[in-house]
């Protein structure tokens, strides 16, 4: 899933970075520690996931269901936040004691099957013990590599631009699907001129963001071993960021920081923000005024270059218990009264059981799943980007290396040199 100006998986990124430099990790097949077999037969798995509060109380409101309908599989829940949980993670997997089950993301399923890490869910679903039916918009995808199945979607997002509603309407501009990247310039432009505002809150350092642009002109941000441009691509796209930095059509970055944790849409500094559409319920609890979904700016006037992006449950190789925790996985991703529970916390449902299940209520996440539906209907979704591994690695040194263009610290040239550097080491690790 992408960091988009979402604070949480920020600083994770930035810790991934500098742990995946220290650790070296080995394959392992060790059983995780805490995990087991009691006497009358009842065993005990390790789940491990991310997020905040609301999620924990989902998940555990989930494991109680879970637990009741099989008794003789105990869930042991360990939970933290974003940063926290890969730092523990990968000190877990260097010592051969990773959780039974945990929440995973496509930048770390290279990585980790690479060492060893991940259990092939295919085999357990060909056993019978975890269903791989019934997955909406072919999102399953993301969780295969190389003929394995190492995650399963609990969830699916893609990206979004969010646009402050009142700010747009005052400034007499509107977003259409199949807008160009020119004309969302020039209504920004508007919204500058009009309001005295930025019109977005700094789109250049968001790898995610380029990966659609790249995909709309026929390249990606990955192939399955390297980049997939080349700096001369790269230090136009920050040549021209920075340049609209320095016009004050893109917020000013330290003003930016000032505001953190809260979103600079949200703080009115700028009228818009790319992020995973999911993230966009933030912007109403955070702000002021109103929000909504818009397409994103295009190329040719109709491929936006998007996918569906997930989180998902992995397995570890080692696990003593391979068939508890198929069974574990496919009750949590196709359980009608999870579905219920969870709501798209973790994205719009992933599984046609839980999305028929969950109707949403209020108005953010009905404007979620109205965006998504548009956006499958509009026909433009495509196959996820591959992602190599040490993937996780590029994504920190992107966000960090593009902040520093926006501040002025390093001239896009150099940057654009800096990420192919600090790229190439992270695919060789």
């Amino acid at each position: 899933m992408g960091t988009s100006r979402n604070v949480e998986r920020r600083t994770i990124l930035k810790a991934a970075g500098a742990t995946a430099a220290t650790l070296g990790l080995a394959a392992t097949t060790g059983c995780g520690g805490g995990s087991g077999s009691s006497g009358d037969g009842t065993v005990t798995l390790r789940y491990a996931w991310w997020g905040g509060e609301p999620r924990t109380i989902a998940i555990k409101k989930s494991i109680a269901l879970f637990e009741k309908k099989y008794p003789k599989i105990k869930i042991k829940p360990e939970f933290t936040d974003y940063a926290a949980f890969w730092e523990k993670f990968q000190t877990q997997a260097s010592g051969g004691n990773p959780p039974d089950v945990f929440q995973n993301a496509v930048g770390f399923l290279r990585k980790y099957d690479k060492r060893g890490i991940l259990l092939d869910l295919k085999t357990q679903a060909d056993a019978g013990n975890l269903s791989l039916d019934k997955f909406r918009n072919g999102v399953l995808a993301n969780g295969q590599v190389d003929g394995k199945q190492l995650g399963v979607p609990v969830g699916a997002n893609t990206m979004a631009l969010v646009i402050d509603l009142k700010a747009f309407k005052k400034a007499g501009v509107e977003a259409k699907f199949g807008w160009t990247w020119d004309e969302y310039f020039a209504a920004l432009q508007t919204v500058q001129d009009k309001l005295k505002i930025a019109g977005d809150t700094g789109y250049f350092s968001i790898m995610y963001l380029y990966d659609l642009y790249l995909r709309q002109n026929g390249k990606a941000f990955f192939t399955e071993s390297d980049l997939g441009f080349t700096e001369d691509d790269l230090t136009q796209w920050w040549a021209d960021g920075y340049k609209r930095v320095k016009s004050g059509l893109v917020a000013d970055p330290k003003k930016i920081e000032q505001v953190a944790p809260k979103s600079g849409l949200s703080a009115g500094l700028a009228a818009s923000e790319f992020t995973w559409d999911n993230f966009s319920i933030r912007y109403e609890g955070e702000g002021e005024s109103d929000y909504g979904l818009a397409p994103i700016p295009t190329t040719d006037g109709k491929q936006t270059g998007q996918y569906l992006g997930s989180l998902m449950l992995s397995a570890f190789a080692g696990t003593k218990h391979p068939e508890e925790a198929a069974r574990f996985i496919s009750f949590m991703v196709h359980d009608p009264e999870v579905g219920k529970i969870m709501g798209y916390d973790r994205g719009i449902l992933a599984t046609t059981e839980q999305y028929d299940a969950f109707k949403p209520t209020d108005p953010s996440n009905k404007g979620v799943a109205a965006y998504e539906d548009e956006v499958a209907k509009a026909g433009v979704l495509g196959k996820i980007t591959p992602h190599p591994s040490g993937a996780d690695v590029v994504e920190s040194a992107f966000l960090r290396i593009g902040g520093e263009v926006a501040q002025g610290k390093t001239k896009p040239a150099d940057a654009a040199k800096a990420l192919f550097g600090e790229a190439k080491a992270a695919f060789a690790g």
